[in-house]
This record gives C-alpha cells, sequence and structure tokens, in this order.
C-alpha cells in the first residue's frame, strides 16, 4: 500500500503525491542519506509482468542518468522494493503545462514558441544520446517559476504502448499525442518526439487537442488518418506554419531535427515579442516641441519658413526669428546697414535680416537714426564751409586787399609794415590779424591792438 511515510530502498520517504498517469504515480519525497528533496516515479504493478520490461527500463534510466542538459530532468536512481519499481529523480518546482492550461484555457504565440523551443533544445539533447521520449504531453512538461522549461519521463512509454491503449480512459493524454507511427505499430523516431511537440504546440494555441475521441484508439487512429482543425485565425502565420510543419503525417516532410524546430520557434518568439511591445513610447530621435531647434551654423542665414513651427515671441520684422533680440539700445546706429558676411559683425545685424517674415514691415529699426545722422551730416557740412569762407576771408583782407583799408581804416601802418616785407615778430602779426577779424565781426578790443605796437 502506498502512503505518505513509506520507505522505499530504505532511504527515500515519500510524502505526498503530487502527479498521476498511465505510467504510475509521481510522489514528492526525501532523500534521508543526502537530505534533499527529489521526485519519486512509482510505476504500475501491471509494468513488471511484461517480460524483460524491469531490465529494459533499468537500461534506459542509466542512459538517461547521462543527459546534462538544463532542460532535462536529472535521473538520480533506480531500484525496486517490494515488488514495486521507482524511478527517484530531480524535483522541480513549478506547474505541469498540463495544468496551466486547464487553468488559463490557451497560451500567446510568442510564449507558446518560447516553450516549444525549450522543449525542441530538451529533446535534442536527447536525441544526441540516442534516447527518443516517446511520451511528449504537457503533462512532463514542467515550467518553473521563472519560466524555464524541465521535460521529464523519458523512456517509460516504449514497451507499455500498446498496454496502454487497451485501457479506455487510462491513458487519453497520451493517445492524443501520439504520432501515426507510434499509432501505426512502427518503432518511434526523434520524428516522432517532433510530431508530439506540433501537437502540443496545437493545444496551447488553440486551447483544445487537436483530435478527441471515446477511446483511445480511436484517438490514435484519427493522428493516422484524419487532418486536425485549422487554428483559431488569430494566430501569425508563421506560427501557424511552424505548428503544421512539425504535425505533418510523413515523417519525412516534418522539421529534420528536434534543433531545427527550436531554431524557428525561437525566432518567431523574438519577433512577436519585439510586435507586442506597448506602442505610443517617444522616438530616442524624437524632438520635443517645447524646444528650439539648433541654432544654425555661422555662416548660413536663418529663413522665417524654416523656423515657423516653433512657437516663439514675435515683433516687427524680427516675427520668423525664433531668437530673441538683444535690446534697441544695445545695438550700435549705422548710416547704413552692411551686407551679410558670415561670422562679421554683431549677429543681431546681420543673420535675422536675411529673410523678413512680412515684406510690408521690413522697414529696419535704424532708419530713423540714419536720417537724423544724415541731418546732422548736412548742418556740420554748412558749418565748415562757412569757416572755411571766413578764414579765407580774412587771410585776403591781410595779404593787401583793398577791403582791410575801408573796414579797418586805423591800424593802416601796421599793414604797410606787413606788405613791406619786413620782418616783424609773429606774435605781433598773429596779434594784428586778431584784431582784423574783430573789426569785421563787430568785436571791439582796442587794448589787444595796442599790444602789437
Amino acid at each position: 500500500m502506498i502512503r505518505p511515510g513509506v520507505m522505499l530502498g530504505g532511504r527515500y520517504r515519500l510524502e505526498e503525491r503530487i502527479a498521476g498517469g498511465g505510467m504510475g504515480d509521481v510522489w514528492r519525497g526525501t532523500d534521508d542519506v543526502l537530505g534533499r528533496t527529489v521526485a519519486v516515479k512509482i510505476l504500475l504493478p501491471a509494468l513488471l509482468d511484461e517480460p524483460g520490461f524491469a531490465e529494459r527500463f533499468r537500461g534506459e534510466a542509466r542512459t538517461m542518468a547521462t543527459i546534462n542538459h538544463p532542460g532535462v530532468v536529472d535521473v538520480y536512481d533506480y531500484g525496486s522494493d517490494q515488488q514495486i519499481a521507482f524511478l527517484v529523480m530531480e524535483y522541480v518546482e513549478g506547474d505541469a503545462l498540463s495544468r496551466t492550461l486547464s487553468r488559463v484555457g490557451r497560451l500567446t504565440p510568442a510564449r507558446t514558441m518560447a516553450l516549444v523551443a525549450q522543449a525542441a533544445d530538451a529533446l535534442q539533447a536527447a536525441h544526441g544520446n540516442g534516447i527518443v521520449h516517446r511520451d511528449v504531453k504537457p503533462g512532463n512538461l514542467l515550467v518553473r517559476p521563472n519560466g524555464t522549461l524541465v521535460l521529464t519521463d523519458f523512456g517509460i512509454a516504449r514497451s507499455a504502448l500498446v498496454g496502454q491503449l487497451t485501457v479506455a480512459g487510462a491513458v487519453l493524454g497520451t493517445a492524443s499525442y501520439i504520432s501515426p507511427e507510434q499509432a501505426a505499430g512502427d518503432v518511434a523516431t526523434a520524428a516522432s518526439d517532433v510530431y508530439a511537440l506540433g501537437v502540443v504546440a496545437y493545444q496551447c494555441l488553440s486551447g483544445h487537442r487537436p483530435f478527441d475521441g471515446a477511446t483511445p484508439i480511436e484517438i490514435a487512429m484519427k493522428h493516422v488518418r484524419e487532418t486536425p482543425r485549422p487554428l483559431p485565425a488569430d494566430i501569425p502565420p508563421a506560427v501557424r506554419a511552424i505548428v503544421e510543419r512539425a504535425m505533418a503525417k510523413d515523417p519525412a516532410a516534418r522539421w529534420p531535427s528536434a534543433s531545427a524546430m527550436a531554431a524557428v520557434a525561437r525566432q518567431a518568439a523574438s519577433s512577436l515579442t519585439t510586435a507586442q511591445q506597448p506602442a505610443g513610447q517617444p522616438m530616442q530621435n524624437s524632438r520635443p516641441t517645447s524646444s528650439p531647434p539648433n541654432r544654425p551654423q555661422s555662416g548660413v542665414p536663418t529663413s522665417g519658413a524654416a523656423r515657423a513651427s516653433v512657437p516663439r515671441p514675435v515683433s516687427g520684422a524680427r516675427g520668423a526669428a525664433s531668437v530673441p533680440s538683444p535690446p534697441p539700445m544695445a545695438r550700435p546706429m549705422s548710416p547704413a546697414p552692411p551686407p551679410y558676411r558670415p561670422q562679421s559683425g554683431p549677429p543681431v545685424n546681420n543673420a535675422y535680416h536675411s529673410a523678413p517674415a512680412h515684406p510690408a514691415s521690413a522697414k529696419p529699426e535704424g532708419s530713423l537714426g540714419r536720417q537724423v545722422l544724415v541731418v546732422l551730416a548736412v548742418v556740420l557740412a554748412l558749418l565748415v564751409l562757412l569757416c572755411a569762407g571766413v578764414i579765407s576771408f580774412l587771410l585776403r583782407s591781410g595779404n593787401g586787399n583793398p577791403v582791410s583799408g575801408s573796414v579797418l581804416g586805423h591800424h593802416s601802418s601796421s599793414g604797410a609794415i606787413l606788405r613791406s616785407g619786413v620782418a616783424a615778430d609773429p606774435l605781433s602779426v598773429a596779434s594784428y590779424r586778431l584784431m582784423q577779424a574783430d573789426a569785421q565781426l563787430g568785436w571791439f578790443r582796442p587794448n589787444e591792438g595796442r599790444q602789437t605796437l
């Protein structure tokens, strides 16, 4: 009688039944020698009645223990005790895929392809060691909490397949994933595992098995003769093609190996995951609308049309320029705006006048100042001409012009001295000319005139 607390092989204590199937039950137990948690697979007593079964199973368990792959469950031990054959394996924390499907119904294509890729990698590790699983189904695919998958129960179904199909309801799950060649009585190959994995993918995508029936034999014969119902319309074509090829009736038409199926499934999962990323996030190279664009390089004028989309305050002729101008008082006034030259003069005088936004209001801000400068220049020119005329008149009067006698009638003796060419004191000559200028302008300085005599 199998119950909690039973000790097998003198070291494995059974604690809790965690799974069951056509080959037997799986218990969580403890290895009292090593002090670790293990999974103990207890085979059905009827299987031990088959001649040579125990010996073949022991040899396959030994071979399975040589597989070193993270996706393949580790086999620790095999033994028999009181007509009970058991297999001690690694205890995997997680749920069987069959339990997940019964809870959620179906999986997304991306999730399905990711799990299929991991299972195919595990199958390839077994096939490389000459081991065919022969019973790939969701109940033998354990998914850890971190999403990694582990394949369990290698080699158990080979010798007991025919007997399972005769027990109604006992191995319904196994019959639902059997390959057509196995159902027809042929030897199972690596292509048979590829077919079974395709059936698992079909169930994950559709939420149901491809074939149903009242008995396991009826279901098995449908795998040989019938075509499964099409997958739902929301399945991507690439994923649909992967599953359909894996479930081909002819083994030669399937994926050539489990590794080839893993490669295409992983690529499909990656593509679907990328396509399902949330939209609406800003692109890395997108430019925020609230920030101004980069300033133009030196020597490139900025046009109003190029920056019309940037919201900036505008004023006057600089409405098209997105960069605010300095205060008017800080700008030097010049008679005429110089032509635009790259990197010459303050940028406020050149770069922003090349393309006014409104032709009617493109009058330069310095036009009023230039008009004032023109008026001042004219007045200054008149003053210069007037001064030049006065000086010229005074010089002519000092050199013997008759007008000097009539205007400056007195001091004729001094004028004679100057005309006679006699050397005179320079200071006296300058004082004499100053007196003549004073007399013409109506100024009277008699004291200064006498100082020259």
